[in-house]
């Protein structure tokens, strides 16, 4: 650990802070920003600690420091994260945190991908985005009740998309692991406990899944489906996460080869079809 680093770090954040903005006159100050011993006061740790902490010498603060300590300098996300890393030279322990709706930016990302299914999940495996192509040819997502709309419910619950999947049990198998292992590293397993619950009560097959303990990085893959107006077609699928939201990842579906483009086209064609024939007739 570089304390002199540290010191220099939290020296600098201290004086970008408003004195005002925390109910202090700023007048007879001469310097800007807090004065140490109000951020040791707001931190609750000795003020005298603190300064040596912002000199250098203070030792390695615990992570129940360092997290009091970034909420008293009102640190972002990412400055909390290099906080720890200056200190501890690992990133902060993950705190899940319920999931905001996805950015204009990210969203026009998914649409710009015109034949290749995308969809955003959470770290609980939640889908709040897709693009159009997910709709025609995984699923139509708006016809989905918000709280239904969760890969595992998906993949155990809805017939539909069961019968659309040539390896169900193998790729059903292989999400549960996955979805072990994300919501584990997000933190999430006891918001997750109700999910889990109420998929072994619906689903044996889930239920003897899930008893199996196993985990997974979803990592990149191939999905073999199945539809009645094309037959079985591959996708290639990679996942992301995405900058500055670890609560979200992206998914991506991509044409195996040329064949499974030209399927992908004509169900995307024929779904686009049958939606300008229901608004049609509307």
């Amino acid at each position: 650990m570089d304390t002199k680093l540290l010191g220099n770090y939290l020296k600098d954040r201290r004086g970008k802070l408003n004195p005002s903005d925390f109910g202090i006159s700023p007048l007879r100050r001469r310097t800007p920003g807090l004065r140490r011993e109000e951020v040791a006061n707001r931190a609750n740790v000795s003020a005298t600690w603190y300064t040596w902490l912002e000199q250098g010498r203070g030792g390695s603060p615990s992570a129940e420091v360092l997290n009091r300590l970034a909420e008293a300098l009102e640190l972002t996300q990412v400055e909390r994260e290099h906080l720890f890393l200056l200190a501890q030279q690992r990133p902060p322990q993950v705190q899940y945190q319920a999931c905001e709706p996805v950015s204009p930016q990210l969203q026009r990302v998914l649409d710009s991908l015109e034949h290749s299914p995308a969809l955003v999940k959470t770290a609980t495996w939640d889908i709040v985005a897709w693009n159009e192509a997910a709709r025609a040819i995984l699923t139509d997502y708006t016809k989905i009740p918000a709280g239904q709309r969760n890969v595992l419910r998906l993949l155990f619950g809805n017939t539909e998309v069961r019968r659309h999947m040539v390896n169900w049990l193998q790729d059903a198998t292989f999400a549960v692991a996955a979805f072990r292992a994300e919501v584990m590293r997000a933190g999430a397993m006891e918001t997750v406990q109700p999910l889990v619950t109420e998929l072994c009560e619906l689903s044996p097959e889930f239920n003897a899944i899930w008893q199996d303990y196993d985990v997974q990085h979803y990592g990149e893959g191939v999905k073999h489906a199945r539809h009645p107006l094309v037959g079985e077609f591959i996708f290639e699928y990679s996942t992301f996460a995405v900058e500055g939201r670890t609560d979200l990842g992206l998914l991506i579906y991509t044409p195996s080869s040329p064949a499974d483009r030209q399927k992908t086209e004509a169900l995307i064609s024929h779904w686009r079809q049958q939606q300008a024939d229901v608004n049609g007739s509307r």
